[in-house]
């Protein structure tokens, strides 16, 4: 099973930047797709941004031109770079990896890392 440490969350005021990082634990060039979700306590858990094994990412309409997700294959890391960050974005922040093993879809996930975003 594919093990992820997410970093780098905390609190940043309105108009802020932060970059939350995702290391696993095997090559990230043998999972299908990285991904970042978020989830504000009672809601569900929704997708954030995502990068596939090939480079392809898309996000959120409500993130696009804020955030970048992006990929340090030596360093099997993926970073989800936020600027200009509302207080609508805070949230626990969870890194996910889709993947095949023993002919089985996969998924894993992080521990999360919590974003605040107050002034």
């Amino acid at each position: 099973q594919v093990q992820l440490v997410e970093s780098g969350g905390g609190l940043v005021q309105p108009g802020g930047s932060l970059r939350l990082s995702c290391a696993a634990s095997t090559s990230i060039v043998s999972i299908n797709a990285m991904r970042w979700y978020r989830q504000v306590p009672g809601k569900e858990r929704v997708l954030v941004a995502a990068i596939t094994k090939g480079g392809i990412t898309n996000y959120a309409d409500s993130v696009k031109g804020r955030f970048t997700i992006s990929r340090d294959i030596a360093k099997n890391t993926v970073f989800l770079q936020m600027n200009s960050l509302k207080p609508e974005d805070a949230a626990v922040y969870y890194c996910n990896a889709n993947y095949w093993t023993s002919g089985w879809n996969r998924d894993s996930w992080g521990q999360g890392t919590q974003v605040t975003v107050s002034s």
